[in-house]
């Protein structure tokens, strides 16, 4: 029999040895958050988990037990007949579950019983949570950081994935939110991570930077949405560099009307959203705003969200935060399109060199 508990603090930094990595929880809490390229093998699914529960609740712990295994030892059977039947003998598994060790030590000992060689998570999930937590404050770090500021439509987020394609180091915290990070910014079909997802999300971009390389990230306030940005990574945004993106006001609009396509196509989608505004613009203006949006009118809408709205509001932040922005260094590409893009983050890249 070979067992090899390993503390999350190790695991961390070991993930890249194992070839697997199993999540025995169930569906909805690996869901919820898992380590990197881990699969999910339920010893209880949801389903099971939640009969389990009441029944060590309302009848005894004992008798939950014996209801437990039974179904453990099914699943376990099924995952071995679909997944490990042709594994060779030095196929290296890592295993956890949420932190007491009973279902993926229930996979593992009959895993290492066969003859593999497997490796338990010290304190399951909730163990590698906190080492994360821990690590993303010296990840960040000493990285030279360059923050790509510009009010809302200027294209930042294009520019990010310019300079990507350009092969710079680059941290899209949109993406990784599933969200455009204004109040307008929810994505229809795309709900956003949990907290605990992108947070082992941005720990896991992170890890994989070249700290002699500088790495490009937008100026993002501390929350995504609905997610906070980790407050180590925010701090060191605040004081780097920044490259202040510029476009006018027209381009703006027509970028805009590109990226947010869904409020044009779902009239009354933009409607719905736009009364989020009311507490900051009141009833009269945003009202307005519906009236204009229903008749077909939508170009001067986004317009006055701009300057209106958005612009007071982001001049106003980036001044008091990013404490470079008032020296930030002005780089302006010839229209919104991704070719143009293309040409500035180019131009950035070579001056870099």
């Amino acid at each position: 029999m070979s067992l090899n508990p390993l503390p999350a603090t190790e695991v961390i930094g070991r993930l890249h040895e194992f070839d697997t990595i199993i999540d025995a929880r169930s569906e909805a809490e690996y869901e919820e958050d898992h380590l990197p390229r881990a699969v999910n093998w339920p010893t209880l699914n949801n389903e099971e988990r939640r009969s389990i529960g009441t029944l060590y609740k309302q009848v005894n712990a004992f008798e939950a037990k014996k209801r437990g295994a039974a179904m453990a030892a099914r699943n376990i059977a099924a995952h071995i007949e679909r997944e490990v039947i042709d594994k060779p003998k030095d196929w290296k598994p890592l295993a956890y579950c949420w932190r007491g060790g009973k279902r993926s030590g229930s996979l593992a000992l009959i895993l290492s019983e066969i003859g593999f060689k497997v490796t338990l998570v010290e304190g399951g999930y909730k163990a590698f949570r906190a080492a994360v937590v821990q690590d993303i404050a010296p990840l960040v770090t000493g990285l030279d950081w360059r923050v790509i500021c510009g009010t809302t439509g200027s294209g930042k987020t294009r520019l990010l994935q310019a300079l990507a394609r350009q092969g710079a180091q680059v941290i899209d915290l949109e993406a990784l939110a599933n969200h455009r990070s204004s109040v307008l910014g929810a994505i229809p079909g795309q709900p956003q991570p949990t907290q605990k997802r992108f947070d082992t999300l941005v720990w896991e971009a992170l890890r994989k930077l070249d700290r002699t390389r500088a790495v490009y990230i937008e100026s993002e306030s501390k929350k995504v949405g609905n997610v906070s940005v980790p407050l180590p990574l925010i701090e060191a945004m605040r004081q780097s560099p920044c490259l202040n993106l510029v476009l006018p006001d027209a381009q703006r609009v027509a970028l805009l009307m590109e990226d947010y396509d869904f409020f044009v196509r779902d009239v009354e989608f933009f409607c719905n959203r736009l009364q989020i505004l009311t507490e900051f613009r009141g009833k009269a203006v945003v009202q307005g705003w519906v009236d204009s949006v229903r008749a077909g009118i939508i170009a001067p809408v986004v317009q006055d969200l701009l300057t209106q709205h958005y612009d007071p509001v982001y001049l106003q932040s980036m001044k008091r935060n990013f404490v470079q922005f008032e020296k930030s260094k002005k780089i302006a590409p010839d229209d919104h399109s991704e070719r143009a893009m293309g040409h500035l983050a180019q131009k950035i890249m070579a001056e870099e060199a």
